[in-house]
C-alpha cells in the first residue's frame, strides 16, 4: 500500500500557515515522515491516504504496518485460462507467491467452469477466481502484479483498452467492485506465454480433471 501525506505547516513568528502535499510513499516512509514533522513543533495538521483515497490515522497506520509482516504481502501471480470448444468448460490456473512472517510462499490453484463462450471469457474468469484466492488469503490494501499472456484482459483491466463485450463486462464488474473491497490496486504485466507456463500447465490440468490446490514454503 501506497501513502501520501497532507499536512499544514505555521510559519515561525507569523500567523502564516501553508498546506502541503507529499509525493507517494510506503507506510513506514509516511510514518517516518509523520514523526520528523511532529518533532518541529509547527504541525498543525496531518492527513494520511492510501492509493484508494481512503483516509488513515496515524494509530491505525501503525497497527497495520506491526500486522504487515504476519500477513501475505509482496503478492506476484500468474493467471491463464483454457478453453474447450466443444463443451464450452474452462480451465483455470493461478499461481501465487507471496511473503508471510519472513518466509516465501507459493499457492497453486486450477478449478473448471462450464457454459462460457471463449477463451477470453476464461481468462478473465481467471482473474475474478485470483481475486477471490486473494479474499481467502486475508490480502487487502496493497499493490498486487498480475502476470497474463491474454493481451485482451491485460488491456482491458488496466483500461487502456475499452470492454464492450456483454459476457466480458459480467467479469470485469465482478473483479472491479471485489478490488474495491480489499483495497488492492492490480498491477497488470503482459508476458509471453513462455513465461506463463505454470499457470497454463495448471489450466490445462484442470480440463483433464486433475484438481489441485497446495502450499508450499519456498526456499
Amino acid at each position: 500500500m501506497k501513502i501520501r501525506l497532507e499536512w499544514q505547516y505555521h510559519v515561525p513568528k507569523t500567523k502564516q500557515s501553508f498546506f502541503m502535499k507529499s509525493e507517494w510513499m510506503s507506510v513506514a516512509q509516511a510514518l517516518m515522515l509523520s514523526d520528523d514533522l511532529e518533532k518541529t513543533g509547527r504541525l498543525k495538521n496531518i492527513e494520511f491516504y492510501d492509493d484508494q483515497d481512503t483516509t488513515w490515522t496515524k494509530k491505525e497506520l501503525t497497527k497495520f504496518l506491526k500486522q504487515f509482516e504476519t500477513e501475505p504481502h509482496d503478492v506476484k501471480a500468474y493467471i491463464d485460462g483454457g478453453y474447450n470448444k466443444e463443451t464450452k468448460n474452462a480451465g483455470i490456473g493461478l499461481a501465487i507467491y507471496y511473503k508471510q512472517n519472513h518466509k516465501n510462499w507459493r499457492l497453486r490453484f486450477n478449478d473448471t467452469l462450464d457454459l462460457l463462450e471463449d477463451n477470453n471469457e476464461a481468462e478473465y474468469a481467471a482473474l475474478y477466481l485470483l481475486l477471490r484466492q486473494l479474499e481467502e488469503l486475508d490480502v487487502h490494501h496493497q499493490t498486487i502484479s498480475v502476470y497474463s499472456d491474454s493481451m485482451l484482459v491485460v488491456n482491458q483491466a488496466s483500461g487502456e483498452w475499452p470492454c464492450y463485450e456483454e459476457h466480458y463486462l459480467q467479469w470485469f464488474n465482478r473483479i472491479d467492485q471485489l478490488t474495491h473491497k480489499l483495497g488492492l490496486t492490480l498491477q497488470y504485466e503482459l508476458i509471453d506465454r513462455s513465461l506463463n507456463k505454470e499457470a497454463d500447465q495448471l489450466a490445462t490440468q484442470a480440463l483433464e480433471g486433475t484438481k489441485i490446490e497446495a502450499i508450499i514454503e519456498k526456499q
